[in-house]
């Protein structure tokens, strides 16, 4: 039987080298002012059972790990059809680029790089008309499968994105130009900076990730939140996208589903198991936790679990 709670004390002791390295999210000025020493880890087994490590209470903001929410939601509502808006191929590109869009004639690589995200939001805002909507079911799907109806957002880091997202307005402003966006471009940007300044914590991530590791299917509460076949599409889309052009370089090291937000949190799931959450806010080069890459890293090889 492995001893999970020793290994997760292990693996605190052995990131300790790279804690210093690496710099927040500082082009995101809400982000840039939080705390760079802190890290927390957290599993949740299929039984309920925790283990944690560090600061696994504090909230943050999970940024990007809500496409992974955003994109299962999209998906239960259309299906196959979702892929005439978005690509399912990893992009090789930074995750905020306008030439590979351009190139491509507005239709993003991926459900996980900043425009395929903006172009998932704007199909959930096109199904539930309105903002405030939109975000509200989003926010109650993210409650749902984390089993806790006090999530909410930060209205400072939601402020903050929009004061100064102005390349995720150029992607927007750019899809609609090609008639990849349905719904006002303001009304879609705003949605999405709010989605990805729901804050949340590593005990948190662990749980709301466990029906992506179960075939859609929560194994605590037995609520089905995607299907079987939706469920494998979404962890195919982090295993290939999760990480945007350092997804290859995750796959090879980590060897889980995965997917980071620039404020210093990943998550990623053992199918048929558990599911994971780090948080570690200095980011290597290509926008994901430093330490947090090297903890999951440090996970599979001491526990031996991995897809491969």
């Amino acid at each position: 039987m492995i001893d999970y709670q020793k290994i997760l004390f292990e693996i605190q002791e052995e990131i300790k080298p790279f804690m210093s390295q690496g710099k927040v999210a500082d082009y995101i000025p809400a982000l840039g002012g939080v705390d760079p020493d802190q890290f927390a880890m957290s599993i949740t087994l299929f039984d309920g059972t925790t283990y944690h490590i560090g600061c696994s209470d504090t909230k943050f903001s999970i940024q990007s790990i809500s496409k992974v929410f955003t994109f299962s939601k999209s998906l239960n509502i259309y299906s196959k059809e979702l892929y005439n808006r978005v690509g399912k191929e990893p992009s090789g590109n930074p995750f905020n680029s306008l030439v590979q869009l351009e190139y491509e004639k507005g239709k993003p690589r991926n459900p996980f790089i900043n425009a395929g995200a903006i172009v998932i939001t704007d199909t959930l805002l096109s199904h539930y008309k309105t903002t405030d909507d939109t975000f509200t079911k989003v926010l109650d799907f993210i409650k749902e499968v984390a089993d806790n109806k006090e999530i909410t957002y930060d209205e400072e880091v939601c402020l903050s994105e929009y004061r100064h997202g102005f390349r995720n307005l150029a992607l927007a402003n750019l899809m609609k130009s090609f008639g990849n966006l349905d719904n006002e471009v303001e009304d879609v940007v705003k949605t999405y900076f709010k989605h990805c300044s729901i804050t949340m914590s590593t005990k948190e991530l662990s749980r709301a990730m466990l029906f992506l590791a179960n075939h859609g299917t929560d194994p605590i509460s037995k609520r089905q939140f995607s299907t079987v076949n939706q469920a494998k599409r979404v962890n195919a889309m982090m295993l290939t996208c999760g990480h945007y052009d350092a997804s290859g370089e995750f796959a090879f090291h980590v060897g889980l589903p995965g997917k980071s937000g620039v404020g210093g949190g990943i998550v990623a799931v053992v199918p048929k198991l558990m599911s994971i959450a780090v948080f570690s806010p200095r980011l290597n080069v290509w926008g994901n936790s430093l330490a947090g890459t090297q903890a999951l890293e440090l996970f599979t090889q001491k526990s031996g679990l991995s897809i491969f």
